[in-house]
């Protein structure tokens, strides 16, 4: 019987609209990205460490396994892919939705749906792409149906799904890791889109230094890799000729080529560079490489999570602000994306060139990590014991705690540590910025505390 994209029959009833990038894949402009998605498991590459005899994803990959599984990796790198293979199988209805589109209601028909063909003895693979951006209430429908498997989910994402997915909703499925896409694995699907018939069948020819071009600026996405080709090849086309050369590709993809390898040295040399540059308070020096990874389509949430972890790391109490100013950029990047979201970036990058540094943050929380792995930790003081449940007082919980709004100052003098630790000391404000008012008021509070020698300002 002859079936459609979703394995329906054709004339028969009409799967849910799925609104997901496999829905429109048959239409008469179909990208060449899409057209030279691999049919089969063994046109796959790039992921050789889940694909061998008998693993889950090739049992998912033939119909022979109803287990839910969640495709972990950055865009391009087939997660897409690995569920139209799952569509062609052609034994189960297939349905997509997106969890950019698809609320609860749209899961619900989905479910609705699969469970009346179930009955008619037909299974379900439902596949949903971007399940990260699925808030909880809708992860939670999906959860009766992936435990009963009344649907072998497929779920895509570029966010780790440890922060981002129910654990009963993990714990229920298979968490398969995607690897990043080497040069040479991009440069076998060009080839094949180069010469084969649903490509480019051999109309064009690529030069080598164009090649190397294309390897750039792809930064590892397939899509992005087959996408350039495919306008480099009407750009081609519209000169009157067959050579695909490195001016072509430049104009192509509408930017400059840049000394930038996402998978090699200078990826990591530019990210150093960059956070030293913001380090060493050089804006200008910071806006550079920042100008520079997102030219060379570095992704832009991984910029902004070093832009967090540098607020806390090189600024911290200095200037505690420009935490929250990256942290606002990275909802940012979230948001509203690319191009738009470079302008909140530069902001973040201004913000932390700018502003006071100090390493007393991370220094502090690392002297107290090093304590405790050295095995200094001590018993909590009895009076700071909780003296809630019943019996506590017997052994002498919460004896002696005082309550520190009710002292004067609001700062109760006793002693907070464990004995072996009275007198440890862990965060060491510097003169820089706001941390200097912070160094004045932690010697008070120390005199106040009995920790040392301090004086009480009037308030």
């Amino acid at each position: 019987m002859d079936t459609d994209l979703f394995g329906n029959p054709v004339g028969g009833p009409a799967a849910p609209a799925p609104g997901g990038s496999l829905s429109t894949a048959g239409h008469v402009d179909t990208p060449l990205a899409v057209r030279m998605r691999p049919r089969t498991v063994d046109e796959i590459v790039g992921q050789d460490h889940l694909l061998g005899p008998g693993s889950p994803l090739r049992r998912l990959a033939e119909g022979r396994t109803a287990m839910s599984v969640f495709l972990w990796g950055p865009p391009g790198v087939g997660k897409t892919t690995i569920a139209a293979v799952v569509s062609a199988s052609g034994e189960r209805r297939f349905v997509e939705l997106s969890a950019v589109t698809a609320g609860v209601k749209e899961v619900r028909a989905a479910l609705a749906d699969a469970q009346r063909e179930l009955v008619r003895g037909v299974g379900t693979v439902l596949f949903v792409d971007e399940v990260h951006r699925f808030n909880k209430a809708q992860q939670d429908v999906l959860l009766p149906a992936v435990e009963n498997r009344l649907i072998t989910l497929i779920a895509a994402t570029t966010e780790n799904p440890s922060f981002s997915v129910i654990s009963p909703l993990l714990s229920r499925s298979l968490l398969l890791t995607l690897k990043p896409l080497t040069d040479a694995d991009i440069g076998v699907l060009l080839d094949r889109a180069l010469t084969e018939e649903r490509g480019l069948g051999g109309e064009y020819q690529l030069t080598d230094d164009a090649r190397s071009a294309l390897l750039r600026f792809a930064g590892g996405d397939a899509r992005r890799a087959l996408t350039y080709l495919e306008e480099a090849a009407a750009g081609a086309a519209a000169q009157g000729g067959a050579e695909i050369d490195t001016e072509i590709v430049s104009a192509a993809v509408d930017k400059a080529a840049v000394r930038y390898d996402r998978a090699g040295d200078q990826h990591y040399d530019v990210i150093s560079a960059f956070i030293k540059s913001l380090r060493g308070s050089d804006v200008q020096a910071g806006l550079h490489y920042l100008a520079r990874m997102l030219e060379a389509g570095e992704d832009p949430r991984f910029i902004a999570r070093r832009l967090i972890i540098l607020a806390s790391e090189d600024i911290g109490m200095a200037a505690p602000s420009v935490l929250q100013t990256c942290v606002a950029a990275a909802q940012a990047v979230q948001l509203i994306g690319m191009p738009e979201a470079r302008i909140n970036l530069a902001q973040a990058v201004v913000a932390c060139a700018l502003a006071p540094k100090s390493n007393a943050v991370i220094k502090a929380v690392d002297a107290a990590i090093a304590d405790v792995r050295a095995g200094r930790i001590g018993t909590v003081p009895a009076h700071l014991r909780d003296a809630h449940y019943p019996g506590a007082k017997t052994y002498g919980h919460g004896k002696g705690y005082q309550y520190a709004h009710d002292a004067e100052h609001g700062v109760a003098a006793q002693q907070y540590l464990p004995d072996e630790l009275a007198d440890a000391r862990y965060y060491e404000p510097t003169e820089h910025g706001n941390e200097a008012a912070l160094a004045e008021r932690l010697r008070v509070l120390e005199g106040l505390l009995g920790r040392g020698e301090g004086t009480v300002r009037a308030e």
